[in-house]
Order: C-alpha cells, then sequence, then structure tokens
C-alpha cells in the first residue's frame, strides 16, 4: 500500500512536490529534526510517566482521601478511557489542522490539568481531572508521532522512533521510581504538580522548534458521524471492561454494553465506506502489518499494564516497602527499556521488525511467568531477575510495532495511524487491569474463606468477608487496631498468601497473552510508506 504523499509548502490552493526519499535537512533551530525529537519526548514523558506513576502513589491517595479499590482503579481507569475514547479523533485533528497546533494544545491543557489534580481534596475531583489529562494527552501523543513521520528522512525514522520509544518506556517504567520519590519525601500531590514546569518546557520549545508539516491531500472536512460513532462504540467497550469487574462478567449489563459496542463498531464500519472523506479509511487495514502491529499494541499493553498494576501492590503491601524502595526495586525494568530502546531501533532498521518484536514478547512470556512466581519472601535478586527481562522484551515491542503501525499508513493519515497505535496501547491498558483485576477477584474469592477456615481465625460475616476480599485484592491485611500478635500474624499471613495466590493467577494470564503475542508479531514487517514523510516541506 505505497503512497506517494505530496507536501503543501505554501497555501492551501497551492501544490508542491517534494522529494520522498531526500529531503533537504532544516540547517535552524525551527524544524530541526532532532531539536524536534527532544521538543516532543518532553511532551510525550508527561503522558506516559502519567499511565504509571500513579500506581506508586495509589496507596496514599486511597489512604488521604479514603478511597475504596475501586476508586483507585478509576484513578487510572478513568485516564486509559479518556485517552482510548478521543486519541483517533484526535489524530485526525492533528492531520487537518496541523500536528504543531495539536500538540501545543495538548501539552498546555495537560500541565494544567494536573495542577488541578494537585490541587483536589477529593477522590471525585482528582478522577475528573484525571479524566481532563486524558482527554489532552490524546492531542498531544498522535501529533507527536506526525510530527517525527514528517520531520525525519526515511533512513533515520527507525532510530527516532526508537528513542521516541525510549522515552515512553523510560517514563513508563520510571513512573513508580519517580513516584515512590515524590510520594515519600514530598506527598502524592507532587506526582502531578511535577507536569505543570515539565509542560511549560516542552510549550516553550514547541513555540521555538516546531515547526508544521502537512501532507496536500490532508482532510479538509471532518466525519462528525464517525467520530460519534466511533467514540460511542470504545466508551461502551472500555466502561464494561472498567465495570465488568463490579457488575461481574456474567451481568446482563456487561454484556448489554458490549453488546452496544459492538453494534456501534458495526455502524461506524458501514458508514466509513459511504462519506467522502472518512475519520478512518478502512482500507489500512488491508495492510497485514498494520493490523498486526495494532493487535500487538493491544496485547502487550495487556501484558505490561495488568501486570504492573498489581507488583505495586505486591511490593508495598506485602514486601512492607516505602513508596521510594518499590520504584527502585523497579529500576532494572527501567534500565532495561532505556537501553533496549535505542538498540531495538538499530536491530529493526537493520534486520526488519518481524525478529525483534517476536523475541521481545516471547522474553516478556518467559518474564510473566517468572513473576508468576513470586512469593512473599522472594528475594530482591530474584525480582531483579524478572523485572529485567519484561524490560528487555517490552523495549522492541514498544519500537517496533509503533514502526509498522505508522510506516504503513500514508503521510496524510500519520495522526489517524499514531492515534491508533495510541488507542491500542491504552485499550490494551485498561483489558489488562480489568481482565486481570477479575482473574484476581475472582481467585480471592475462591481461596480467602478456605484459607480463612483453615488457620483457625473467628467465622466472619458475608460483609466482613467481603470487606476483607477487598483489603486483600490490593494485598493488605485487615487487621483490626488492639488484635492480638498472634491472630494479627495469622490475619497477615492468610492476607498475603490469598493475594499472592491471585497474583501468580494474573501473570499466568499474562504469560498466555504474551505467546499469543508471538505469534502475531511473525505478521509483521517494515513500513512501506516510511519514505512518504521524509520528504515533507515545511510549512
Amino acid at each position: 500500500m505505497t503512497s506517494q504523499t505530496t507536501i503543501s509548502a505554501t497555501g492551501p490552493g497551492d501544490k508542491a512536490t517534494a522529494a520522498p526519499s531526500d529531503p533537504t535537512p532544516s540547517t535552524g533551530l525551527r524544524g530541526h529534526p532532532w531539536f524536534t525529537l527532544i521538543t516532543v519526548a518532553v511532551g510525550v514523558m508527561m503522558v506516559a510517566l502519567d499511565g504509571t506513576i500513579v500506581a506508586i502513589a495509589n496507596p496514599a491517595i486511597q489512604k488521604d482521601l479514603g478511597a475504596s479499590f475501586a476508586d483507585v482503579q478509576w484513578i487510572t481507569n478513568g485516564y486509559f478511557l479518556a485517552l482510548a475514547v478521543s486519541l483517533i479523533t484526535a489524530g485526525k485533528l492533528g492531520d487537518r489542522f496541523g500536528h504543531r497546533q495539536t500538540f501545543l494544545i495538548g501539552v498546555t491543557g495537560f500541565a494544567v490539568a494536573s495542577g488541578a489534580i494537585g490541587l483536589s481534596h477529593s477522590i471525585a475531583f482528582v478522577v475528573t481531572f484525571r479524566v481532563l489529562q486524558g482527554l489532552f494527552g490524546a492531542l498531544l501523543m498522535p501529533a507527536a508521532l506526525g510530527l517525527l513521520r514528517a520531520t525525519f528522512p526515511a533512513e533515520k525514522l527507525n532510530m527516532a522512533i526508537g528513542l521516541w520509544g525510549m522515552v515512553i518506556g523510560a517514563s513508563t517504567a520510571g513512573g513508580p521510581i519517580l513516584g515512590g520519590v515524590l510520594v515519600e519525601h514530598v506527598n502524592w500531590q507532587s506526582v502531578f504538580f511535577i507536569n505543570v514546569p515539565v509542560g511549560a518546557l516542552a510549550l516553550i520549545l514547541g513555540l521555538l522548534i516546531l515547526r508544521d508539516h502537512r501532507a496536500e491531500n490532508a482532510p479538509r472536512s471532518f466525519d462528525l458521524l464517525g467520530i460519534a460513532l466511533l467514540s460511542g462504540a470504545m466508551f461502551c467497550l472500555v466502561w464494561a471492561l472498567i465495570k465488568a469487574p463490579t457488575w461481574g462478567w456474567g451481568s446482563g449489563t456487561t454484556w448489554a454494553f458490549l453488546a452496544v459496542s459492538v453494534l456501534g463498531f458495526g455502524l461506524f464500519a458501514f458508514w466509513e465506506q459511504r462519506v467522502k472523506e472518512p475519520l478512518i479509511p478502512l482500507g489500512l487495514f488491508r495492510s497485514v502489518p498494520l493490523s498486526a502491529g495494532v493487535v500487538l499494541m493491544v496485547l502487550m499493553a495487556i501484558a505490561f499494564m495488568g501486570g504492573l498494576f498489581f507488583v505495586t501492590f505486591y511490593l508495598q503491601n506485602v514486601h512492607g516497602m516505602s513508596p521510594i524502595d518499590a520504584g527502585l526495586h523497579l529500576l532494572p525494568l527501567t534500565g532495561m527499556m532505556i537501553v533496549g530502546s535505542p538498540l531495538a531501533g538499530a536491530a529493526i532498521t537493520k534486520l526488519g521488525p518481524r525478529i525483534p518484536l517476536a523475541g521481545g514478547m516471547a522474553a516478556t512470556a518467559i518474564a510473566m511467568y517468572g513473576m508468576s512466581t513470586l512469593e512473599s519472601d522472594t528475594s530482591s535478586a530474584v525480582m531483579s531477575i524478572w523485572f529485567a527481562l519484561l524490560g528487555f522484551g517490552l523495549a522492541p515491542v514498544m519500537v517496533g510495532a509503533t514502526e509498522v503501525i505508522v510506516g504503513n499508513a500514508p503521510m496524510e493519515l500519520s495522526g489517524v495511524a499514531g492515534g491508533l497505535q495510541q488507542a491500542a496501547m491504552q485499550i490494551g491498558g485498561s483489558l489488562g487491569t480489568a481482565v486481570l483485576g477479575a482473574v484476581m477477584a475472582s481467585r480471592v474469592d475462591s481461596d480467602l474463606p478456605g484459607n480463612w477456615t483453615d488457620a483457625g481465625l473467628p467465622k466472619l460475616t458475608q460483609p466482613q468477608l467481603d470487606a476483607t476480599a477487598e483489603a486483600v485484592q490490593v494485598g493488605v491485611a485487615p487487621v483490626a487496631p488492639g488484635t492480638p500478635a498472634a491472630v494479627a500474624a495469622k490475619i497477615t499471613q492468610v492476607a498475603h498468601d490469598t493475594f499472592i495466590s491471585g497474583m501468580s493467577l494474573a501473570c499466568l494470564v499474562a504469560a498466555g497473552v504474551a505467546v499469543v503475542a508471538v505469534f502475531v508479531a511473525l505478521l509483521t514487517k517494515r513500513g512501506e510508506n516510511a519514505e512518504a514523510g521524509a520528504g515533507a516541506a515545511h510549512i
């Protein structure tokens, strides 16, 4: 599906062509490829960081605001929900109005919403502003990819995406470390306040450095009905995933939302074949590599995000680590992603994406299996091995799947392709948290009554059992003040053993998902349209 794209160098009605693979490099600050990469990396860092930094802050937020386990999940899922629903539409906005403008608006709004969260005094406001963070983050992420695609020549695009992926990987994995430092030495609000100066820096750099790039045949109108249908379908899908643990997977309400979602996607596909300028030209998915890349991002995020959600509770509530110690224990994961991402970019440039992607998902599967063997007394050295292997496996997937999706789309749809890439990751994150959360809840509900009785502890009423199960799902031992030491020790042992049993099963499910992803990775290949962006002329 090769596309030669001309670039508008003057006004919308003027035509100018540019060589597709031999651009004239920018000699000034504005529009310089590497300075552009630095600028978008600062903005993207905020969004990626916020995907996981809150994981370490969750226990502190839960305690300070009196939040329930469901509330804590909403802090994460509300953010993912807003991102997932709006990413593709946001990418289309960038294709239409220019990625520079949408990037700058996204950076500014994200920073302002972050500051508002830090000033919030109730869980409702925290969740509300997290949703706004997600909406502005949706503007920022596809625009960043669109700017890279248009700025870098084809032979350097993989390396640029590799460094971009390094920033996302390092920020995603480094969130718990930074979050630990801030929560322990400042407060949980500082986790959000830190985005304000970072956002200001990204805005200043963007105003000075970024240059707009627009394909001449970029969309000139909006598919409003398509936006409504896709947004509604995505909302119903992610909402069902988020609420299923509460409603139950067999609930009629859960299946009603899933059915509406399927209907919405069907109507969207029907409409897209008839509208003059569709939101997503369905011909994109005739590219098997592009479709495989989207599926691969979903599967990777299920394994990674879902697994990481429980690991933070394991480190803090089972091992009794402080937030900063928990973050430092994840340093091997962070380090391997930082080192592995640019190396993965170089390997993908030389070998193509298929082998690195399949190998990365195989390493991820092994790492998740290893994490399923963790116990309450597992040493830091053993944990570090599995965390490092997970980082090593994720690095090529972050880089390679992005290149496969964006590189196999025409230049004029680079924003939509970037939105697809990010939407796939966010849906996968929500799916991972929901499904693995359901696995954890099911195992806790199944094992807790028997473990409690076997330990010789007093019988619980159903309301007491439900409250105890909710605490155990995050690794907390529900020991009441004044409980005798011997009884407290038994309750702690039962709570931790039950939590670890649930986490082990969840990690095994994640490992199975990663194995499926190995075979999906074999369907990928190098982007056919990467050269289209290389000749982007400056507006």
